[in-house]
């Protein structure tokens, strides 16, 4: 009961933050994660629409948060801060906070919020930045929040650096109140039950989680399971290369092998590594039990230093997605050798973005970003579904608010048809959306889209076919996904997000779900 209780706290923080925030980066696409710790920063609840890589980084930070300000420096009323790569998430538009929670003059436990910033300064995000100080504001671990009172020259700072500095502020601020909240619900259970400390709870919790977890591993055959994944990469493709040892209730995958750190925002650091791989290995195992660091004991994970999974400063991660969102389905492949019946086919993700800034008529700075999707990869007993997000759980942005809150208008949103992987399942479908600058001057657009290589198209598994790969156009003609482009008023870009992978041999199809995809409009004749 006091386990759900505290999922149910944090659910509620989420549901604050959404209600507060000022951008429609966690207004509308949900890119934000609200988690409880203890007082050592173990995770303890999170909430249940977070994104996975966030909760995984979260109490990492709050560690972090620790080594630099120990338990006898914080007061009430202090809130951490920072969006250090290497300490947080992988990039410097997440921006993580913590709020320290006291209960009779003790230290308790944090409450810890991460969500994207509508903007961090810098050149606009895109994958061809070089090193990290190209990519931003780069914010220290330090108190925002002294004893109740903000940093005013930290607010002064910020708002100087970024384009839209009420988004960004007014992001930070729901941030604050979410964290506010947790603070004030848990301190409520820890009167109703007359506790005098979370660590007994902690513990239970802890125990459980990790015991459920070690008994769905002991499921899994012992060995050595290997799997690459190649990505699309600039001048060529770049590989990443896996070996997971099953050894009784424990699993250890290492990423030995897989390509150096490049000069490109494309690298990953550990943190997001760990997060997203160990996503992977919950999502097959163990699905169903809430996400704490019980779940993550039993599993271990490593990638050297300087490589693109373990990235090295001054190495540039804005763009850390586009390789981190391939590791979950790395692990899922990887586990379909042991349990076929547990997995699906390879999604046609990582999720695309499009960002883009400009100059309004009054001489006011604009910025905004908008995700897309793809299709999911079928399972063994249904298709994949169309449009869906993963590894992310970001939503698709709604066309009033693209046209609401930036100069494009939308021409059309819709299926791209045939794109699901054949198979006795059909992968889901991309979309295809098309944009036109409707504005009167240039705007600048970076375009974030992996899978757009016959090569690197989404895997069928158990037979299937590939789903289709992805493309981006301007004006009618294919364009570097990669780099910033200047886009003229008037001119319209495509983008078409890859199919997911089938599962099974395509003859073996049902014929009524032939005819139900013609007349649904998912595939043609």
């Amino acid at each position: 009961m006091l386990w759900t209780r505290l999922i149910s706290i944090v659910d509620e923080a989420a549901a604050a933050l959404v209600r507060t925030s000022f951008s429609t980066i966690v207004r509308e696409s949900n890119d934000f994660a609200c988690v409880l710790t203890d007082a050592r920063g173990r995770s303890l609840a999170k909430a249940t629409d977070s994104i996975p890589s966030f909760i995984g980084t979260v109490p990492r930070t709050i560690k972090h948060f620790l080594q630099e300000f120990p338990v006898d420096t914080l007061e009430p009323g202090d809130v951490l801060i920072t969006n250090d790569i290497w300490l947080g998430t992988g990039h410097l538009p997440d921006i993580t906070c913590a709020k320290p929670i006291f209960w009779k003059k003790k230290l308790v436990g944090f409450a810890g919020s991460v969500a994207h910033a509508p903007d961090i300064g810098g050149r606009m995000r895109s994958a061809d930045a070089r090193e990290v100080f190209e990519e931003g504001l780069q914010i220290p671990v330090m108190k925002v929040i002294r004893r109740g009172q903000i940093d005013a020259t930290f607010e002064r700072f910020v708002r100087k650096n970024v384009r839209v500095p009420d988004q960004t502020m007014g992001d930070l601020w729901a941030q604050f109140t979410a964290l506010h909240l947790i603070e004030q619900r848990v301190l409520t259970v820890l009167a109703e039950n007359q506790l005098n400390t979370l660590s007994d709870l902690a513990d239970e919790i802890h125990r459980r989680s990790e015991a459920a977890m070690r008994a769905a591993i002991r499921a899994v055959p012992n060995g050595v399971y290997h799997h690459s994944a190649v990505c699309d990469g600039f001048e060529k493709p770049i590989e990443l290369k896996m070996a997971m040892t099953v050894s009784d209730e424990a699993i250890a995958i290492d990423f030995a092998g897989s390509a150096a750190q490049v000069p490109r925002s494309i690298n990953v650091c550990l943190a997001y590594t760990i997060a997203y791989t160990s996503y992977g290995v919950k999502a097959v195992l163990s699905p169903n039990i809430p996400n704490n660091e019980g779940v993550l004991r039993p599993i271990n994970i490593t990638a050297p230093a300087g490589s693109i999974l373990n990235s090295t400063p001054p190495a540039a991660g804005g763009a850390r997605a586009l390789m981190g969102h391939f590791l979950p389905m790395m692990v899922i492949t990887a586990l379909a050798q042991a349990m076929p019946h547990k997995v699906i086919a390879t999604v046609g993700s990582p999720l695309w973005c499009i960002n883009l800034s400009g100059v309004e008529r009054d001489g006011r700075t604009f910025t905004n970003l908008f995700f897309m999707n793809g299709g999911f990869g079928a399972a063994y007993d249904r298709d994949g579904a169309n449009v869906l997000s993963w590894p992310s759980n970001i939503s698709s942005t709604p066309v009033e608010m693209i046209e609401q809150l930036s100069p494009l208008r939308v021409k059309h949103r819709r299926f791209r048809v045939g794109t699901g992987g054949r198979g006795q399942f059909r992968g889901g479908t991309g979309q295809e959306i098309a944009l036109v600058n409707g504005g009167e001057t240039p705007i600048t657009v970076a375009f974030l889209a992996e899978r757009t290589r016959a090569e690197t198209a989404a895997a069928g598994i158990a037979g299937g076919e590939p789903g289709t790969p992805g493309e981006v156009l301007v004006n009618g003609a294919r364009v570097d996904p990669k780099v910033q482009h200047v886009v003229p008023a008037g001119a319209v870009m495509e983008l078409k997000t890859p199919g997911g992978g089938g599962y099974g041999l395509p003859a073996q199809r049902d014929p009524g779900l032939l005819d139900a995809d013609r007349v649904d409009g998912y595939t043609t004749a």
